[in-house]
């Protein structure tokens, strides 16, 4: 479990070493600018697994759209269509 911590963004500019330690003792630290909540500290490992548990939840909800899509072959597009449209495409430049 974690604990939050708030600190003003003064002590992040002058007691840096102290906030990292906060931090990487898997703290959050809240930083305020005359007194009103600004950003938050988290430890870089928290931040990589909320990114992804961002990415996996946009696939979900494109798959559960793409489902949706498939029960109702109203929606489809017709294969001829769609060569023409890419046909029509502009090269993509890497």
């Amino acid at each position: 479990m974690f604990n939050t911590h708030v600190k003003a963004v003064r002590d992040l500019k002058n007691n840096y070493p102290e906030v990292a330690s906060i931090v990487k003792n898997r703290n959050h630290v809240i930083i305020t600018n005359n007194g009103k909540s600004e950003a938050v500290l988290i430890p870089y490992e928290e931040f990589i697994n909320y990114e992804e548990f961002l990415h996996i939840r946009y696939v979900k909800e494109k798959l559960i759209e793409a489902e949706a899509i498939a029960d109702n072959p109203n929606e489809w597009s017709d294969i001829d269509e769609l060569f023409s449209e890419w046909d029509s495409w502009d090269a993509v430049k890497l």
